[in-house]
């Protein structure tokens, strides 16, 4: 069944999908995938040793803050942000957005550095020190 709609025309190829066909007489076909098999081979599969070399921007985060716009705008130099995290706690350890671990500030050779004290296990990554999910 073809019907004509303005500039496009849809055909009903089977009764579950429309396709719409320009004007131009171009035909969309569905894909036909071959069968996907695994192979089996559990090595291939969990082998992360190719990408070890791959760099990944870590950062150290002291704590947050939630302002509204009109008081981001009124920061200038002296301005002070409270963040939510106490003096004494750790900061957390973040990988590409990905929260992996937490320590403490650390100096060395004159530099920041962070002393670690927990590696989160992988069933924990993704979530803030407060288990709270990140979205």
């Amino acid at each position: 069944m073809t019907t004509k709609q303005e500039d496009v025309v849809t055909e009903n190829v089977d009764d579950s999908t429309n396709l719409e066909v320009p004007e131009s007489g171009v035909e969309i076909q569905k894909p036909q995938y071959q069968e996907f098999e695994d192979s089996g081979d559990a090595s291939a599969k969990h082998e992360i040793t190719r990408f070890a070399d791959i760099a990944v921007t870590v950062s150290a985060e002291l704590g947050r803050a939630s302002i509204s716009i009109e008081k981001l705008l009124t920061l200038g130099k002296g301005s002070v942000l409270e963040l939510d995290r106490l003096i004494d706690s750790p900061v957390e350890l973040v990988a590409q957005g990905i929260p992996l671990a937490n320590g403490e500030v650390v100096v060395v050779d004159n530099h920041f550095a962070i002393r670690i004290l927990e590696v989160y296990p992988r069933n924990r990554r993704g979530e803030t020190l407060k288990g709270e999910k990140l979205s």
